[in-house]
């Protein structure tokens, strides 16, 4: 029997919450909805077997926001806590939409599991000693003052809108879970793994311990296709290509890259900090930690990407 490539599929933040909504479940669920048809085409393919990760930048904003206006009454969890909610609050979108739309096709047998997923950081990252991911509400100068002595949060005003809350954005090294995904996996399951970048964590003597920080999502995307063997890695955007003068009159999009040439635009500034840029650096990465290919493309597009017909392909040569 002929075996089924591994994808894993970043999905970005547009597949669950589109600009100018207010987020309520009925929204994402929509959104959702619409993300699971293409892969629910995928998985209909035959061709392949997927990961699924994801962002939760918004949905880790409300439960902060949450924390903060119902301090009084219940405790406030902290940031590391509100990702590992949000894994599962995303991770039932996903699983209870795809599995509908596959039991309409007459595949309703295969097993669908989230994994609430730690992914280990290093204490010594340099990202500890220079916090820059904002997180949380906006607070005024006095308000976030206070929080630094009482709490020790380190505060930064933000753009002139207010100060917000900055945490640590250090690097993954490894997939806590990655055993508990791959056998799943072999197991002819589809798995929903690492979202929002993860739940980060730190080994001391022996033991995780939770740290608040946000790993950025398609970094840890990458990690996670590293470390349970997937042959391709798919980060679904808000654009079918990447494109180079982006905005400009000499816009032009990119079908395939080579590492090289990927490194070689990025040195350029061709990506912007932020939203293109790590998502290239993971596809680079990903090839280069012995992957086979990397594709960054836009959410309809997935199925065309995946048989090489739409999309900006990266590989090693």
């Amino acid at each position: 029997m002929e075996r089924k490539e591994l994808v894993v599929v970043a999905l970005g933040g547009n597949a669950i919450l589109q600009p100018g909504q207010r987020g309520t479940f009925e929204e994402q669920m929509e959104n959702v909805h619409v993300t699971c048809e293409q892969l629910a085409q995928i998985v209909e393919s035959g061709d392949y077997k997927i990961v699924v990760t994801h962002g939760n930048g918004p949905q880790v904003g409300n439960l902060l926001l949450q924390n903060e206006a119902g301090k009084e009454v219940a405790a406030p969890m902290p940031l590391f806590v509100c990702g590992a909610e949000s894994q599962g609050l995303i991770g039932l979108m996903i699983q209870q939409n795809l599995g509908n739309l596959l039991a309409a096709r007459g595949k309703g047998d295969i097993p669908i599991a989230t994994v609430v997923t730690q992914v280990v950081v290093d204490r010594e990252d340099p990202a500890f000693a220079n916090p820059s991911k904002p997180v949380g509400p906006f607070y005024a100068e006095d308000q976030a003052k206070a929080l630094d002595e009482e709490k020790g949060y380190d505060v930064r005003e933000d753009a002139g809108r207010g100060w917000r809350r900055v945490v640590p954005s250090p690097d993954p090294i490894e997939i806590n879970e990655k055993a508990a995904i791959r056998q799943l996996v072999d197991a002819r399951s589809i798995v929903i793994a690492s979202g929002g970048g993860g739940i980060p964590v730190v080994r001391e003597n022996g033991q995780l311990a939770g740290v608040d920080a946000v790993i950025d999502k398609d970094l840890a995307g990458e990690r996670l296709a590293v470390d349970v063997g997937a042959t391709i890695f798919m980060v679904l955007t808000d654009v079918e290509e990447v494109k180079l003068d982006y905005k400009t009159p000499n816009e032009r999009g990119i079908q395939r890259m080579t590492v090289a040439e990927a490194k070689d635009f990025s040195a350029q500034g061709q990506f912007a900090k932020g939203s293109m840029e790590p998502k290239v650096r993971a596809a680079v990465r990903f090839i280069e930690h012995g992957g086979e290919r990397a594709i960054i493309t836009s959410l309809d597009r997935a199925v065309e990407a995946l048989a090489g017909q739409a999309g900006t392909t990266i590989t090693s040569s």
